[in-house]
């Protein structure tokens, strides 16, 4: 007889074992092929998936009756059909605020390297380049004093937020609605359109969905100032070609992704940009949160299987 839970990817050492004989574990970093993900789900009665994992209807049908939760290893859920999955009696969880800081470290350090050509600066090394120190010499952009946009003041914008007080910026966002001024970390709200247009440096950590798919396309990125630096923590909100072309004519000074809308696949206009900061998908990306994040799936399925709510459901 099967376990009962299938979990679709190598998560963090020692957070899988706590289900021990409960889970069959996909050991591995690379994503199961769709058709072994539909044979490995039949019968299970919990899924701790990836965001690599489409959650629709025909691995619902795979699945079948017993299926109780779907215990998604990422905070965001856009590769889950939460309408079927709720049809069917399906819970649907995430993994809040665990990857706040780590994700909110990793925009820092993104801005950092794109405002300041540190990749410029390294390949120009590695490359065995010749150069030499002068006044002119790969200028980058200064921080203190410009103004900070973040468009999404969820956890992470928030925490981004509060990081910008050590480097003297001022910080704008913009949410479809306003915060609480308890919860603004003493930013102003500002409608889309001025927000842009006030952002010297622009951080993107909305979620994704239907409404914010491209969101920033050509016309709201040419709406930043001239010389901005634009860094996206989201797949998808940016149009990835625009910014590319944005990177080309020199409306932007530099940009810096980290989640891309087609991964692993990277536009080729984006690979091509200089000015381009690219990382791979590294927000969450420490020991640490790794295995919180892991930990909270896990406590998700078990309390599903012991007849209770997800710790943390969605709807």
């Amino acid at each position: 007889m099967q376990p009962p839970v299938l979990v679709t990817r190598r998560l963090a050492p020692g957070v899988a074992e706590r289900l021990g004989d409960l889970a069959t574990v996909h050991d591995s970093e690379q994503p199961l092929p769709r058709a072994e993900l539909l044979r490995a789900v039949h019968g299970r009665t919990a899924v701790i998936t990836t965001l690599d994992d489409t959650v629709d209807a025909e691995f619902l049908d795979a699945a079948g009756p017993a299926l109780r939760i779907v215990a998604n290893h990422a905070v965001g859920t856009h590769n889950i059909d939460q309408a079927a999955c709720a049809a069917r009696g399906v819970h649907v969880s995430n993994t809040p605020g665990v990857l706040t800081g780590a994700t909110a470290d990793m925009a820092w350090a993104l801005l950092l390297a794109a405002a300041r050509r540190l990749g410029e600066g390294e390949r120009l090394l590695r490359s065995g380049t010749p150069w030499a120190w002068a006044p002119t010499f790969m200028l980058g952009q200064e921080l203190a004093g410009t103004p900070l946009g973040i468009l999404g003041m969820g956890r992470i914008g928030r925490a981004v937020a509060r990081r910008a007080t050590g480097f003297d910026m001022p910080v704008s966002y913009h949410n479809r609605t306003r915060l609480p001024e308890s919860e603004e970390q003493g930013a102003t709200w500002r409608p889309l359109d001025d927000l842009l247009a006030e952002s010297g440096i622009l951080v993107v950590t909305c979620p994704f969905t239907a409404a914010t798919r491209h969101l920033l396309n050509a016309e709201r990125i040419a709406r930043l100032p001239r010389g901005a630096v634009l860094v996206s923590m989201t797949a998808g909100v940016v149009d990835e070609a625009a910014l590319a072309a944005a990177l080309e004519n020199g409306h932007l000074f530099a940009a810096a992704v980290d989640n891309f809308e087609r991964e692993p696949r990277v536009d080729p206009a984006l690979l091509a940009q200089e000015r381009a900061v690219l990382a791979p998908h590294l927000g969450s990306a420490t020991v640490r949160t790794r295995q919180a994040m892991g930990d909270l799936a896990v406590d998700n399925v078990l309390a599903v299987l012991d007849g209770k709510d997800p710790v943390t459901p969605l709807g």
